[in-house]
């Protein structure tokens, strides 16, 4: 219940062998990112359409890795890159299979925003790698800059959004976005992970509302009725697409810094 949700660790949140790891001083935002902010929205031209997300698995890097910008479709998008030395693309498919069994675990990653995560199947029973993910969906509630949301992420293969499958060297987290309070389905992103000479650097996507609004199990469809449910996961295009590039910036510089001591103490399991 909403009453139940609550920022940050309380009573005995931290008795578990993973509280050691909550920490709610959260680094400063890269350098990257506050330019990209400085710089404000950019134009369509200069941002990575959603019909060529595959190419994300591409050598090299896009004319926007750090930015954002509202779309003539009325849909906005978001790039974010994040660096991070001691970092292998497997400690990042661990976690997103890891984390969303339970709350304090997904409060580690924002400890300024996030409030609850649950696996809407329940099951954990005998799945490993990315199939602790692919196919589920995860229902969260988090703050994305002061809009609170209340998600359901449905994990797809990469496949679907044209990457390769994932591989030692790279993996590429792909999910549809939608709601938790209704039938709706509002964006979709990728979180590419690809090995570097220091570690790895994650390239996030997220393409959001306009056409990919849609009613749930029925695509072809963006009825009316459903468009007071998308807002109130969308808000404002280009105040919620700034708010996402810092929130994503933020979550997941913060996870870096010691995710790789997560992973050595947790991944086994």
């Amino acid at each position: 219940m909403a009453g139940d949700l609550y920022l940050g660790y309380r009573g005995d949140d931290v008795n578990t062998p993973y509280g050691k790891f909550f920490n709610p001083e959260m680094a400063s935002l890269p350098e990257h990112v506050v330019e990209a902010l400085e710089h404000g929205p950019q134009g369509g031209m200069a941002l990575l359409a959603y019909e060529d997300a595959g190419s994300m698995a591409d050598e090299g890097y896009q004319q926007t890795e750090n930015g954002y910008g509202v779309l003539e479709d009325g849909s906005y998008q978001v790039s974010v890159r994040t660096d991070m030395p001691g970092v292998t693309p497997s400690m990042w498919s661990w976690w997103f299979g890891w984390h969303g069994s339970d709350t304090r675990r997904y409060k580690l990653w924002h400890p300024r925003a996030h409030l609850s995560a649950a696996w809407k199947d329940g099951d954990e029973a005998g799945r490993r790698g990315s199939d602790r993910y692919v196919g589920r969906w995860s229902l969260i509630t988090e703050y994305i800059g002061s809009n609170r949301l209340n998600g359901a992420i449905q994990f797809v293969a990469p496949g679907q959004l044209g990457c390769p499958p994932d591989g030692d060297d790279a993996v590429a987290i792909c999910a549809r976005l939608g709601s938790s309070d209704g039938p709706v389905d509002v964006g979709w992103f990728i979180h590419h992970v690809r090995s570097t000479p220091e570690g790895a650097e994650m390239r996030s996507r997220f393409w959001m509302g306009g056409p990919h609004i849609a009613v749930r199990k029925a695509p072809d469809v963006a009825s009316k009725a459903v468009r007071p449910i998308a807002e109130r996961v969308l808000g404002n295009p280009e105040t919620n697409a700034r708010n996402l590039l810092v929130h994503c910036a933020q979550e997941m510089n913060h996870l870096a810094g010691f995710l790789p001591e997560l992973y050595q103490n947790f991944g086994d399991e």
